[in-house]
């Protein structure tokens, strides 16, 4: 178990360096000045597209929390039968997020653990919680204060899919990103 996490430490740091930013200096040693990043752009069609600048250039904007088009849409992290170790796909949903709350010290999020309905009651909350631990630490090594995250399990209190199958059980194995007040 140690071993495990030694590596999912190891996976954030490189994930934060990898996120980190540096600015690029003059011979004479001033920093050359960059330009913001688009926030909008315009693609061939013609239709305006939204892009949305997660991290520290971000303003507050909580239309990026419902917009479908905005990567903070995605809130719902899916994990394996009996795993709380995220996948590349979860790794990436996290990450937005981490930006995002990095940049913005005065929201909060609530981490919902849920399991599917196989195992004991007792079981399925320990699961959901440890999913919803593993979310939080991945979003602190990227630089989310730990006040602004709460962690809870529902076990398998609480399902998305009713039937008794693996498709059913799949949707169950998650965790979901809650914005307080959004």
């Amino acid at each position: 178990m140690g071993t495990i996490i030694r590596i999912a430490l190891l996976a954030g740091l490189i994930s934060l360096a990898a996120g980190c930013k540096f600015a690029p200096v003059k011979k004479s040693g001033e920093p050359v000045e960059e330009a913001p990043p688009p926030v909008a752009e315009q693609p061939a069609g013609g239709e305006k597209e939204k892009r949305y600048v997660i991290g520290e250039e971000a303003s507050l904007d909580v239309t990026a929390l419902s917009d479908p088009a905005s990567p903070l849409a995605k809130r719902v992290i899916y994990f394996e039968l009996d795993s709380s170790q995220v996948d590349e796909e979860g790794r990436e949903i996290i990450g937005s997020h981490a930006r995002f709350l990095a940049a913005h010290p005065e929201l909060s999020i609530v981490l919902e653990g849920h399991a599917d309905e196989r195992g004991t009651r007792e079981y399925n909350l320990a699961l959901g919680e440890r999913r919803a631990k593993a979310v939080k630490q991945l979003m602190v090594l990227q630089g989310v204060d730990p006040k602004q995250i709460q962690v809870i399990s529902f076990g398998e209190e609480r399902p998305v899919a009713l039937d008794h199958n693996e498709s059913a059980w799949r949707l169950n194995r998650r965790v979901e990103i809650l914005y307080s007040g959004y």
